[in-house]
């Protein structure tokens, strides 16, 4: 414990932020860093619980009491190695993970929370500042042969514990960069593309190899992976899009939010934001753009507050958000304790610069113009009905409610219902859940196909960054025991074992 009467001194800060005027004129990042101060400060305020239960918040499993102690203490090198023990791109999570280990902090019961989700940024980016990230090449070489099958956080993840076993690694990326969402979904001013590609240099001079505008099922042929490697990982992710059927859906003006952010993406890195995945010379359709347009942003969550937060660097005429689901409380309820994650009203950065926020309303129709374009969405109230549990149950229109709003830009950000079937997994012939996710335990991620392994979104679905490198290295250490039997990758319930 670094100072014990840390927390009692010093409340939560967080670092500046460039302010919103400035920031929307580029892409670019706009949160600094802690002065050295500041950081000392807010890793002083960590109580080193008898029960640390940020342990059990943080999917990784992050050893987080001891890398404060040592962030603290000014010990670098050491705060680097427990983090990296557990995490292997905390340069990700502390940039775009909700931070789940925040709400499972013991001091949030009756304090704000430690600040660790800016904390492990910091320690990373000291880390490759002070030259302590460095290729960690295998000894020696298994002999083996993994291909994983995408190269989101899950696949990247997968891809570097496999070669640190001493296996012989190659990723299949469909688009012509990897990285997955993190590249093509993530914007710019959450998640700069140099950090991916920083990563992915790393990873390759470690002996990874990446295939690019390889799309397995597509333009590369699952069979002759079966044959060449002597194991697989499917780590695609969840992709299909979840669709508002409603009357006007094919009107030009509705899009997809991902295709929205992607094509920004690609704008940002030089690149046509209208070539398509795996196959460049494929022409998806026309620009996606919200300069001067209304914009409605369909769908409250992380991807509606990206779309949010593009649309204003666009120039749009009017930003509005809408969520199916009421307003969330301000703070915790009793239907939602310490130290479970509390559904709260989250308010982002993107939201800060600006955004009409509405709760309970459904999109009930897209209204068109004589030439097909979008100019207008119907509209309603909803009344939701709570249960006995204080949740809400089921909901009714408001009478009277129904009317019409301006809108030349509606983007469909509700989520995503499972990975794509067409291709790889038809053809693979893989069992899937009742929700159309590739069907695997998580005790041993295998498939029904032998040798055919799945991790992140692409088994359990939609969910965080943090769940997908967890996924994939728990995926990793499985396929390693497939291979030689038994494995030296440690599990994120051994490391914190052996951390008591």
């Amino acid at each position: 414990m670094g100072k014990p009467t840390g927390f009692m001194e010093f409340t939560r800060e967080l670092p500046g932020k460039r302010p919103v005027a400035e920031r929307l004129k580029d892409y670019n990042e706009f949160i600094e860093r802690y002065s050295d101060e500041k950081l000392n400060q807010q890793s002083a305020r960590c109580m080193n619980c008898g029960v640390p239960f940020c342990h059990n918040g943080c999917p990784l499993g992050n050893v987080i009491p001891e890398f404060n102690d040592a962030v603290y203490k000014k010990e670098w090198k050491d705060a680097y190695d427990i983090l990296t023990s557990t995490n292997n791109f905390p340069e990700f999570t502390g940039r775009i993970c909700p931070a789940p280990c925040e709400s499972a902090c013991v001091l949030g019961i009756n304090q704000p929370a430690i600040a660790i989700e800016e904390i492990e940024k910091h320690i990373i980016e000291i880390a490759f500042d002070k030259g302590f990230v460095k290729a960690k090449k295998p000894n020696m070489r298994t002999g083996k042969k993994v291909a994983v099958i995408g190269s989101g956080p899950a696949g990247l993840a997968a891809a570097a514990q496999l070669n640190y076993a001493g296996h012989t690694v190659t990723v299949f990326e469909r688009d012509d960069a990897a990285g997955g969402l993190l590249r093509y979904g993530i914007p710019d001013f959450k998640l700069e593309k140099w950090v991916v590609e920083r990563r992915v240099k790393v990873m390759e001079e470690e002996g990874v190899q990446f295939k690019y505008h390889a799309n397995v099922g597509v333009n590369v042929s699952i069979n002759d992976l079966l044959r060449e490697y002597h194991a697989i990982v499917l780590a695609g992710g969840s992709t299909v899009p979840r669709d508002l059927n409603i009357p006007g859906r094919n009107l030009k003006g509705v899009h997809f939010a991902m295709d929205f952010l992607k094509q920004q993406n690609k704008r940002n890195a030089g690149k046509d934001p209208l070539a398509a995945a795996g196959i460049e010379s494929n022409i998806l359709g026309a620009e996606v753009l919200a300069t001067k347009k209304n914009v409605v942003v369909i769908g409250g969550g992380d991807t509606g507050s990206d779309c949010v937060g593009t649309s204003n660097r666009h120039g749009a005429a009017s930003v509005t958000q809408f969520e199916l689901m009421p307003k969330p409380p301000a703070s915790r309820t009793p239907f939602m304790p310490w130290p479970t994650y509390p559904m709260v009203l989250k308010t982002s950065t993107s939201h800060e610069e600006g955004a009409d926020r509405q709760w309970a309303v459904a999109t009930k129709e897209f209204i068109g113009d004589a030439n097909g374009n979008l100019k207008a969405l119907k509209i309603v109230d909803l009344e939701w009905t709570a249960s006995a549990d204080g949740r809400p149950a089921q909901f009714t229109e408001r009478a009277g409610s129904e009317r019409e709003i301006p809108c030349e830009l509606a983007l469909l950000a509700m989520g995503f219902v499972h990975p794509q079937h067409e291709g790889l997994v038809n053809e693979l012939g893989a069992e899937l859940d009742e929700r159309g996710n590739v069907k695997a335990s998580e005790k041993f991620y295998a498939t029904n196909i032998n040798k055919v392994f799945v991790a992140g979104d692409m088994r359990r679905g939609q969910s965080l960054v943090v769940w997908a490198i967890s996924e994939g290295r728990e995926c990793a250490r499985k396929v390693d025991e497939f291979l030689v039997g038994s494995s030296l990758l440690e599990s994120k319930d051994q490391i914190l074992m052996a951390s008591y």
